[in-house]
């Protein structure tokens, strides 16, 4: 016989144990990355179509608005792996924080165009300021985090006010410096609330939720593929497609290999230096993996004779993400204590996408050399520890 789950209409905001045996990420949690995914697959939508028609500068907008989704999503997780309460005003806080995602989700296009969105900017105050609300709960509820809690609380709220003033403004330039400022604010918020006292999260939970994103997102990167494949097919199938596509499942397979041949849990408990450089140092891989999936999509588009992009652009933008989830994986991994070796490799195999890239007139052999190569790192990785396996 089944048991109903009872959901407390209130409880204190306790913190939870950052040593909780059998931590795991919560029903809850899923749907919010899932929710956050769409955001996620516009973003790179938008980037694929840029990339196909030549509109380099829209690489610029894909980054900004990645930042917006990226930190909203960060700021939450590392907030439920220490609060989570899981009461009814905590779910509808949650669901809040979904929704502005999705109102941001939908403005992406607009921002695209325009590179400022009343939408967007909306959907980022909805979830900012629903975590103000979170972390005032968490201040009512635990005295000793009370200062950090107020911290985050009030520069959430100062920052996003800019936000809001921003749209006030005009002109590339303009628009442009304001945007990287604020977002050396906000990267500065955990860093100065952090000061008054650590937040108890549990690093094997944030490991793992970070974990299921990059899985997540590279579940996008191959539905894109597909879909970008199914279309050519429709068009009639051209032959440069069968490397593309063997290509591209050796870049998405290795990429998942290569994030999980080490465990990320080390990396958010060591010290509170590599934890912000881990916490902070994904936004490389999350933003690395979605614009993989961009690229491999424009890259279908290549071989039909379809868009303004040249071979060339096009595979240095798949190049491009790869060396940078490389890198930014090598560089975590060298934190976490991995071998000199294998950090040579990492760095060695992201400069020679690069190079295949610059070289490689035909973008289906480009794909397809790229994936070989990720696969050698993996094959060096295998390897390299098969006495310890």
């Amino acid at each position: 016989m089944s048991h109903a789950n009872v959901v407390p209409l209130h409880r204190r905001m306790q913190p939870r144990d950052p040593h909780e045996t059998h931590r795991v990420a919560t029903p809850l949690e899923l749907f919010f990355d899932l929710v956050f995914v769409v955001a996620i697959a516009g973003a790179a939508a938008q980037w694929h179509h840029g990339l196909t028609e030549g509109r380099l500068e829209d690489l610029l907008s894909f980054v900004m608005v990645f930042f917006a989704i990226w930190w909203a999503w960060m700021n939450y997780t590392w907030f439920a792996s220490s609060y989570d309460c899981d009461d009814v005003p905590y779910r509808l806080l949650t669901f809040a924080i979904m929704t502005g995602s999705l109102m941001l989700a939908a403005g992406i296009p607009d921002l695209f165009a325009t590179e400022q969105s009343g939408l967007v900017v909306g959907g980022y105050a909805v979830m900012r300021f629903a975590m103000v609300a979170m972390w005032l709960r968490a201040a009512a509820s635990h005295p000793q985090g009370r200062a950090t809690a107020l911290a985050y609380a009030v520069g959430i709220s100062v920052v996003q006010v800019l936000w809001i003033a921003r749209l006030l403004l005009q002109g590339h330039a303009v628009l442009l410096g304001s945007f990287f400022a604020l977002v050396v604010l906000e990267l500065l918020v955990p860093i100065l609330a952090e000061r008054r006292g650590i937040t108890p999260f549990h690093p094997h939970h944030i490991a793992e939720r970070y974990a299921l994103l990059t899985l997540i997102v590279l579940g996008e990167v191959i539905l894109a593929s597909v879909q970008a494949v199914q279309a050519a097919l429709g068009q009639g199938a051209d032959p440069g497609l069968l490397p593309l596509v063997v290509g591209g499942l050796f870049v998405v397979f290795s990429m998942w290999w290569l994030y999980f041949k080490r465990d990320h849990a080390g990396l958010f408990g060591r010290s509170i230096r590599s934890t912000f450089l881990a916490g902070y140092g994904h936004y490389l891989v999350f933003a690395s993996v979605a614009a993989t999936g961009a690229a491999l999509a424009a890259a279908v588009d290549r071989v039909q004779g379809e868009g303004h992009a040249s071979v060339r652009v096009v595979g240095l933008a798949l190049a491009g993400a790869v060396a940078v989830y490389l890198w930014g994986l090598t560089a975590m991994h060298a934190l976490a204590g991995a071998p000199t070796s294998e950090t040579r490799v990492g760095v060695a195999v992201g400069v020679a996408v690069l190079l295949v890239a610059a070289v490689v007139p035909a973008i289906g052999i480009t794909v397809l050399m790229i994936g070989l190569l990720l696969a050698a790192a993996v094959a060096h990785h295998v390897w390299s520890t098969r006495d310890a396996a």
